[in-house]
């Protein structure tokens, strides 16, 4: 058992992250130990193959109320998979290597691409992402920060938007 908590990072039941590989400087996510497998919403969803390799090229809006910020990205596919979702339905997708910035640590997840345009959140944290590194405080959201209107509006008017 790891009892090591003074070296954990404290978050919330959501939290502000960031997506470096792909552009994304700041995207809200939700914390489900739940889920085993973390998730991010993508749509235009296209395979394919470049110097012999698998890659996928997809779009999404980081921002739930804001569909005129667009971000395309691409990464190479890590693995494809069934995924049961939260309603019981399962669900083809693919699954990319992707860093992940959580208040001052940065680190590799696994990330699936599912279209999660009527959740809340457009990123989901499962437990593979948050094992043996956080401790989750569920009585309050946002323990790493939370991002005014004026700081999303800066940190979107630097990146190449679709």
């Amino acid at each position: 058992m790891d009892l090591d908590i003074k070296n954990k990072l404290l978050i919330g039941r959501s939290e502000w992250c960031a997506l470096p590989d792909l552009h994304i400087p700041a995207i809200k996510a939700k914390i489900d130990t739940g889920a085993k497998t973390s998730a991010i919403h993508a749509f235009d969803i296209q395979r394919f193959t470049r110097e012999e390799k698998e890659w996928v090229r997809f779009s999404l809006y980081p921002l739930r109320s804001r569909t005129d910020i667009s971000v395309k990205c691409e990464a190479m596919m890590y693995d494809e998979r069934h995924i049961m979702s939260s309603n019981g339905h399962k669900e083809h997708r693919y699954i990319i290597l992707t860093s992940l910035r959580l208040g001052n640590t940065i680190q590799t997840i696994q990330l699936s691409l599912s279209n999660r345009d009527p959740l809340t959140f457009r990123l989901l944290l499962g437990r593979e992402a948050l094992a043996k590194r956080v401790l989750i405080d569920p009585s309050t959201p946002y323990r790493q920060g939370i991002y005014k209107r004026a700081d999303i509006e800066r940190l979107y008017s630097k990146i190449e938007i679709d």
